[in-house]
């Protein structure tokens, strides 16, 4: 038996479905604010991949942008009320 043959072999017992595939992006869609409130027809699996990209990479400035904002605050805060927030942070 080729090589080829083996390999395929090999790989199709571990190879996801169209069906496993199509829930995936589903439930991916379901998590998605944007996608989740639209009232509208499935969308096609680029379309939820590109959504989903779209909001994680606004997620990463949501938190950068609030890091930022609590370290100035930290820095203009006294002793006190940056131990306070420092400990509210750590629960």
């Amino acid at each position: 038996m080729s090589s080829r043959r083996s390999r395929s072999r090999q790989s199709g017992s571990s190879r996801i479905t169209d069906d496993q595939i199509n829930e995936l992006v589903s439930k991916l869609q379901q998590l998605l604010p944007e996608m989740h409130n639209r009232r509208s027809d499935k969308k096609s699996a680029t379309k939820v991949l590109q959504e989903t990209c779209n909001y994680i990479r606004s997620l990463h400035r949501e938190v950068d942008d609030l890091s930022e904002r609590l370290s100035e605050l930290l820095e203009n805060a006294d002793t006190t009320q940056a131990a306070l927030i420092r400990s509210l942070l750590m629960q």
